[in-house]
């Protein structure tokens, strides 16, 4: 008999836990956040939206455009920079539940809206600017 086996009473060896994804977004965020947050102003000083939205994900995604290619970076996720009104004409928001999300929208210029899509599905997070 193995020491392992011993120690662990089902006879599997122990397992290490796999790490949250949103452990590795956070990292490449704090990465990221500098021109996310040069994206996220442009596109409302040019009159694109007053909503933008960024999509962090780690697979092929056909919404808004790619802006950060984690390839290219050496990191987990690749984001695309979208806006409230792509997410309604694509209908990843209902135009019904259009005036809920804007009510619910934080501060642009001290939050970065992120649509985080994982294996699980997908789900809007507020991920603050690190200050100064």
């Amino acid at each position: 008999m193995n020491p392992e086996e011993l120690l662990n009473e089902d006879g599997n060896a122990a397992k290490p836990k796999k790490e949250s994804p949103l452990i590795s977004l956070e990292r490449d965020l704090k990465f990221f956040y500098e021109s996310i947050r040069e994206v996220a102003v442009e596109i409302m000083v040019e009159g694109l939206s007053h909503y933008p939205i960024f999509i962090a994900h780690q697979h092929e995604l056909s919404l808004g455009e790619l802006i950060l290619d984690r390839n290219g970076l050496n990191t987990e996720w690749s984001i695309h920079a979208s806006t409230l009104e792509e997410f309604v004409d694509k209908g990843v928001i209902k135009p019904i539940l259009k005036e809920r999300f804007i009510k619910s929208y934080k501060d642009p210029y001290e939050y970065m809206c992120l649509f985080v899509v994982v294996p699980e599905g997908a789900n809007f997070v507020y991920y603050p600017y690190p200050t100064a």
